[in-house]
């Protein structure tokens, strides 16, 4: 997949843009705070409906305006595409594909594969559990509808009931209402836990063979899934944690509590890694996500990096530049320094200042 060109108006700091990308390697650099992140979450939101900082779309709208607007144009498999993302402040994004309005995102799917990494991605196995499933469900909601359906749904219904143990602490008489949504909760949660099972088993092969490389087989990686019920026992977890529940006003168990657990040489990284190995391992987790995408498409996905080179120190940095030498990728920068010393080839450079680019 190739994204020819982007178009945006009234988003962030953006009034009016129009950009064109070669298929090789974009670049983006100027000083902090100027736009740049802007551009790759523009990309992002338009070909995952989600922004990868898990702002509103009010929040994206360029301030004083009512609406904003995303056109990016695509080709995949030698096919031209169209996505158009009419943002609005008070109602429900509008998307259309090729011109066609569509209802649901999870239309979109099957269509855009992106891998998006920033710097909080190195720190995902230092920091805490909603980092690490954060990634879980970010790619798997690119690979799998069914699962990004699922998990839609489970988010739903742990919002609903959550909103009713709220209210069951002021209205007893509601208490019969909570059987509904964990019958819901609990189908839907087993569903979402079985799939993030079956993808760490899967990734799990791709980072050992990425995180040695990296160390030079000095160390072995392995990573474990840890529910906070086990498999087909939600249940009963759900069940017996009702009174907890009650009494907290949220749900104590469920997908939305679970880990996942990456250990070095048998020792849980989160505890006993040290900084390097820790960045190691997240550098390995992500560049995974790459060649997952191509086996279970067998396409390319797009790769926004957005100042993560500053982040790695020189030998990681060459790593990461030399696996991405086949990938249309966009990288956001300071300076242009790191990627000259790495001979790296830019094939097309964008200078933002201020909300403006050349």
């Amino acid at each position: 997949m190739i994204i020819e060109s982007l178009e945006l108006r009234h988003v962030r700091n953006y009034d009016e843009l129009s950009l064109t990308f070669d298929k090789g390697t974009n670049l983006f650099w100027g000083d902090n705070a100027q736009g740049k992140t802007n551009i790759l979450e523009a990309l992002y939101l338009c070909g995952t409906t989600r922004s990868h900082r898990g702002a509103k779309d009010k929040d994206i709208i360029t301030i004083g305006q009512a609406e904003g607007h995303i056109r990016m144009v695509l080709v995949k498999k030698n096919v031209d595409g169209r996505i158009d993302m009419h943002l609005k402040r008070q109602k429900a994004k509008g998307i259309a594909v090729n011109g066609v309005p569509i209802r649901k995102a999870s239309e979109l799917f099957g269509l855009v594969s992106m891998v998006f990494f920033s710097p909080e991605d190195l720190n995902m196995i230092k920091n805490g559990p909603s980092e690490r499933r954060r990634f879980i469900d970010r790619e798997l909601s690119q690979l799998d509808r069914i699962y990004l359906t699922d998990l839609t749904r489970y988010q739903k219904c742990l919002m609903q009931r959550n909103k009713l143990l709220h209210e069951i602490a002021f209205k007893p008489n509601l208490l019969s209402e909570l059987d509904v949504w964990d019958e819901q909760l609990i189908y839907y949660g087993e569903r979402v836990v079985a799939k993030r099972i079956e993808f760490i088993n899967e990734l799990e092969d791709l980072v050992r063979e990425i995180h040695g490389s990296l160390t030079g087989n000095k160390e072995i990686i392995s990573l474990a899934y840890e529910p906070s019920a086990s498999p087909g026992a939600l249940g009963d977890k759900i069940r017996a944690q009702r009174d907890s529940d009650l009494r907290l006003q949220s749900t104590g168990s469920g997908p939305h509590r679970d880990d996942l657990c990456v250990e070095i040489d048998g020792r849980d990284s989160r505890i006993y890694g040290s900084q390097g190995q820790q960045r190691t391992a997240a550098l390995a987790l992500k560049l995974s996500e790459i060649d997952l995408v191509k086996k279970k498409t067998g396409d390319t996905p797009v790769l926004l990096l957005d100042d993560v080179l500053s982040e790695l120190d020189g030998s990681r940095q060459e790593f990461l530049l030399e696996n991405i030498r086949d990938i249309q990728t966009f990288i956001t920068c300071t300076g242009i320094d790191d990627l000259t010393r790495s001979h790296f080839k830019v094939d097309k450079s964008f200078h933002v200042v201020s909300g403006t680019v050349e």
